[in-house]
């Protein structure tokens, strides 16, 4: 991902910054480019690590928080759950939150979906959490400052198999997450449309749950099995989620079957679901292609500007602001 360019107007939007206090900053010296310029009529871009020393520069970072535990789950396959959440990742990275990515997919795509070749990497979640290598010598930096992540590969495969004999083997991811509060302000993990003991252990590490459905009917019977499994967590296990959250994924408002499939979601899990839908956009299958995320291949794309969206209504609802409001210029 170290290939991302900003131009200044996308530098000052992100920094919540306009055109003219950006060029200001710029004057003062608080805002530097470090990419070479190819001639003196090319426009002047920023790289990633640029933004974060803009942001420290000017002081504009976002409160921190203890460490928030985000799972996004559905045993459902093909609802577009990656792309989701490695893009969701990204941005709150790229607005200032410390951020760290937790493959859990032996598919490793979520480590693809921002630059990371997962196939390469030494070691896993596995080692970990099997073999009690510390969390730190696992992680993975990613290009963007403050976005990190811990890779996948096929040797997660056999986790569950291994998992199987230990002692309090549901709460071993939650207690391998306690090396890294205070390091983190998010955690933002993306697991396998399975059921298992590692996704048992990622329910159970986590606060909030997001559900990435598509507009269709069968989308229910995956559903009903989650809301099954967290409601036997409860039970058995006293753990209660802080927040559920449901996003209708790839919606095309002119298909008359997404419509009646977001109309009976809201009927019957209307506590659940979130207003904001995220539009069908072919941005994000050609953002992965290329390992990086929606943001960054088009940040003015429908699915950058709904992912934007269903992360300013999870905020308000988890009680953490996010977006940085411009400030006046000195």
């Amino acid at each position: 991902m170290e290939q991302i360019r900003y131009s200044s107007r996308r530098l000052a939007e992100v920094l919540g910054l306009s055109v003219r206090e950006l060029a200001e900053a710029e004057e003062r010296g608080a805002i530097q480019s470090t990419v070479p310029s190819d001639g003196p009529t090319q426009k002047m871009s920023y790289s990633m690590q640029d933004l974060s020393s803009a942001r420290a520069a000017l002081n504009r970072m976002p409160p921190r928080r203890p460490l928030r535990r985000q799972l996004f789950l559905n045993f459902k396959g093909g609802t577009g759950k990656t792309s989701v959440s490695s893009s969701y990742a990204f941005r709150l990275a790229e607005m200032g939150h410390r951020v760290l990515v937790i493959d859990l997919d032996s598919q490793g795509h979520a480590s693809k979906c921002l630059g990371v070749c997962g196939e390469e990497a030494e070691r896993t979640l596995f080692d970990a959490i099997i073999k009690k290598s510390p969390l730190e010598t696992v992680i993975l930096k990613t290009g963007m400052p403050g976005l990190d992540v811990v890779p996948s590969n096929l040797t997660m495969s056999t986790i569950d198999l291994s998992l199987m004999p230990l002692a309090a083997r549901e709460f071993r991811l939650r207690n391998v997450l306690k090396e890294v509060e205070g390091t983190y302000d998010y955690a933002v993990l993306d697991a396998p449309p399975s059921f298992g003991l590692l996704n048992l252990n990622a329910l159970m590490a986590a606060h909030d749950l997001f559900v990435p459905v598509l507009p269709d009917f069968l989308s229910f019977h995956g559903l009903k099995l989650l809301f099954e499994t967290v409601q036997g967590l409860e039970e058995d296990l006293q753990h209660v989620l802080d927040h559920i959250f449901i996003v209708i994924n790839a919606y095309n408002a002119t298909y008359k079957i997404a419509k009646e499939a977001k109309e009976a979601l809201e009927k019957h899990y209307p506590d659940f679901l979130l207003k904001q839908v995220i539009r069908q956009c072919t941005k994000f299958a050609q953002a992965s292609s290329e390992g990086i995320p929606i943001f960054a291949y088009d940040s003015e794309s429908k699915g950058a500007q709904d992912i934007q969206a269903v992360l300013d209504e999870v905020q308000a609802r988890i009680g953490a602001p996010v977006r940085l409001k411009a400030v006046e210029s000195a």
